[in-house]
């Protein structure tokens, strides 16, 4: 029963981050000293709700993949020395992408817990496919937010002493963090505020979510979806999100991207999760109103963090899409660990 209802506890617990003054920022609101979003924190739950969510989670309906985990496609050090315009999704929230010589991972999770714990937590059901160590060089690493699903400290230490080099961007308020684990170059943008790397700009997007990694620091650091934009090509990152009209707003902004990582899991209960995280029909639409060539499921499949199967998401993706007219080879759930070279072809 404990380790049932570890996950939901965990929005109560847990710790990081020292508050500082983002005033300065036009998503700060200085009243409430936090992070907010324009339509408001639709996340924000009472201690109630989050013990109703613990029992719900307790009664969840038997799920064999939270057993077993999922099948992987595996490689090592040397099959990717050559990864080059290509896409890999690691798990979770990881793609490790290459274009036009730059290597990007995204929301880099390789360890055993979405958790601060080593002991408690959700734990990894389906493993990497590979190891840190076996990375390509990277050039450039996108968080999306400070959640326990997407920044995983132990991963970023290790990165940090295997592969010094790396520039790292972040939302405002988590360049301390990256760097006392060892990150030496970390830039931290707001939203819209672009950055020129090398033949790329890279610029922060906003999405609807929300922060927090211990009891005292509810959106003290901000989140984000990313837009990687070359001369011919651009992927888009949402990071974490629930539906809002953010995506047509960056369409709109910076242009429809080649290919997009979009989250397709972790909406049950729909009126606990909806706020922060959308289901894969609205992922379709998400899809729609980015306007994107092509698009991966990602946020799903690797830790249980929510009351449906694991292997839902892809499955009512693939409804939607065919319900709405949307090839199924444009926007696909990617078995862990394989590769799609698909997107990064001219049509």
């Amino acid at each position: 029963m404990f380790k049932k209802l570890t996950m939901p506890l965990l929005f109560l617990m847990t710790g990081c981050a020292a508050p500082m003054d983002y005033s300065f920022s036009p998503n700060f609101n200085v009243e409430k000293g936090q992070f907010e979003h324009p339509e408001g924190d639709k996340s924000d739950k009472g201690i109630f709700d989050l013990f109703g969510l613990a029992f719900e989670f307790l009664g969840r309906e038997d799920d064999k993949w939270e057993d077993k985990g999922f099948p992987v496609v595996s490689s090592d050090k040397s099959s990717l020395e050559g990864f080059s315009e290509n896409m890999i999704w690691v798990g979770q929230s990881t793609i490790l992408l290459n274009h036009n010589n730059v290597t990007v991972l995204t929301d880099p999770h390789f360890g055993n817990r979405a958790s601060p714990f080593r002991f408690m937590g959700p734990k990894r059901l389906t493993p990497p496919p590979f190891a840190v160590a076996d990375l390509p060089k990277i050039d450039v690493v996108l968080i999306s937010h400070n959640h326990f699903d997407h920044l995983d400290e132990d991963t970023i230490v290790e990165l940090a002493n295997l592969q010094p080099n790396i520039k790292y961007f972040v939302p405002l308020g988590l360049a301390s963090a990256l760097k006392e684990w060892g990150a030496k170059d970390v830039v931290e943008l707001d939203w819209w505020q672009p950055f020129q790397y090398e033949n790329v700009e890279i610029q922060a997007t906003p999405v609807q979510h929300w922060s927090k990694r211990s009891l005292f620091d509810r959106n003290k650091t901000l989140w984000a979806g990313w837009m990687m934009r070359w001369d011919k090509f651009s992927f888009y990152f949402a990071g974490d999100s629930g539906y809002s009209n953010d995506f047509k707003e960056t369409a709109k902004r910076l242009g429809s991207p080649t290919v997009a990582a979009i989250p397709i899991g972790a909406y049950e209960p729909r009126e606990f999760m909806k706020g922060a995280h959308m289901n894969p029909e609205e992922a379709v639409k998400v899809f729609s109103d980015l306007g994107a060539r092509y698009a991966v499921g990602i946020h799903w499949g690797t830790f249980k963090l929510t009351l449906e199967t694991m292997d839902e998401p892809p499955l009512l993706l693939e409804e939607s899409l065919i319900e709405k007219g949307v090839s199924t080879h444009r926007f696909r759930a990617l078995r862990h660990g394989e590769q799609w070279e698909e997107p990064f072809l001219t049509d």
